[in-house]
């Protein structure tokens, strides 16, 4: 996606139906996607601009840059974006000035969103941040921060509203989006329940949606992927996360050595879903897509991978009982997660092979898993949180 040039004009208007939207990934671009379409609807003439990817792009915000540009994982992988990084921080500044801007929709990503935050909020801007940063499960001295550069936070789970009205925040729990994006479909394991060595089992690839954390996986879900097809036919599935760059992939694919009996097909779009439902079994990078999966009902282990500064300091800074937002949705270990060593390809194929041959294990664990979209509260997660940031601009007369 090329950035669209920005116009030598603010829009016709003026700058309160001008708004920002900030998404640095992939999830968070269709979170903003989402929310644009709806507060549309709340306001016809709204116009937005921003850092935006292929989803907010299409759903007609302006890009003035890339959200793919800034999306890393782990503290040390951040520095060698910071450049760049700096560089679309300063224009997008530029332009809330040029444009006379007045609010700003911030999504996800702090490390550089709650750095913007704080500018935003100097240069007299109301801020809405819509999915909140884990303040609640590390750097908690962010919340005096965010307190005060954060006029409005929307929430996607509900303890997350009595935690930042404890510290004086405004708050609003909307639900979770992918309640209503991810179907209800018929699984692999309903069609198709594996009961011998023979048969052939399918297996999703999910390496994620940034280009640190795909280098960081994929060739190891590869090489497990070889090692499970020395033992049973195996059908892999590789998921392209939206607005990822498949060349990479396909680079990485072909540095692996598939075997014969290992067949590869690489699933895009919307298409994903049924794929991931029509497979017995994910290997998922750690993030929003194993909340994907997990609607979907399809067993998964799930992996996360830094390097090895950024793991020792994420397991210093980092207080939580799991690591997969799954587990952490439902309150214990129902899904594998595999850390740092543990994702050695070796250890994951047993496991994956252990699990594809246990009914009893699969049950337990498909069981588990319905819990999880009830949890995630109703459906129309994105109308509630279009309503609540059109009901705050009314309230600061900014409609």
């Amino acid at each position: 996606m090329t950035p669209a040039p920005a116009s030598d004009a603010a829009p016709e208007g003026g700058g309160h139906r001008h708004v920002l939207i900030v998404a640095g990934e992939a999830s968070g671009d269709q979170r903003g996607a989402r929310l644009y379409e709806e507060l549309r609807r709340e306001v016809p003439d709204l116009a937005a601009y921003g850092l935006a990817g292929e989803a907010l792009a299409a759903a007609g915000c302006e890009a003035i840059a890339e959200s793919r540009e800034i999306a890393v994982v782990g503290l040390v992988e951040v520095l060698k974006i910071l450049p760049r990084a700096r560089a679309i921080f300063r224009k997008i500044l530029g332009e809330v000035e040029r444009r006379g801007t007045q609010t700003a929709i911030l999504i996800d990503s702090p490390d550089f969103n709650l750095r913007l935050a704080r500018q935003l909020k100097r240069r007299g801007l109301r801020v809405i941040y819509y999915v909140s940063p884990q303040v609640w499960a590390w750097r908690r001295g962010r919340v005096k921060q965010i307190c005060r550069d954060v006029d409005l936070m929307l929430v996607l789970f509900p303890f997350e509203v009595d935690f930042y009205r404890q510290h004086g925040l405004d708050a609003v729990h909307v639900g979770h989006p992918l309640v209503d994006e991810v179907p209800q479909l018929r699984a692999a394991w309903d069609s198709r329940p594996l009961r011998g060595a023979g048969e052939t089992a399918t297996v999703a690839l999910l390496p994620g949606s940034r280009r640190s954390e795909v280098r960081s996986l994929l060739p190891g879900m590869l090489e497990t992927v070889a090692e499970l097809a020395r033992e049973r036919p195996i059908a892999a599935r590789l998921i392209v996360a939206p607005s990822f760059d498949e060349s990479l992939l396909r680079q990485l694919v072909a540095a692996a050595s598939l075997p014969a009996g290992a067949e590869l097909e690489y699933v895009r779009g919307e298409g994903r879903f049924a794929a991931i439902a029509d497979s017995h079994l994910a290997l998922c990078a750690s993030g929003t897509a194993t909340l994907e999966v997990g609607l979907l009902g399809t067993p998964m282990i799930v992996l996360y991978k830094l390097k090895t500064v950024s793991y020792w300091l994420a397991r210093w800074l980092v207080d939580l009982p799991h690591f997969c937002i799954v587990n952490l949705v439902l309150g214990e270990r129902v899904v594998p997660e595999l850390l740092q060593g543990e994702t050695a390809p070796p250890k994951v194929a047993r496991l994956a092979g252990e699990l594809l041959g246990d009914l009893a294990a699969i049950a337990a664990l498909r069981g588990n898993l319905a819990r999880l979209r009830p949890a995630l509260g109703e459906a129309g997660a994105s109308r509630r949180a279009a309503a609540a940031v059109a009901g705050r601009w009314r309230a600061w007369r900014l409609l």
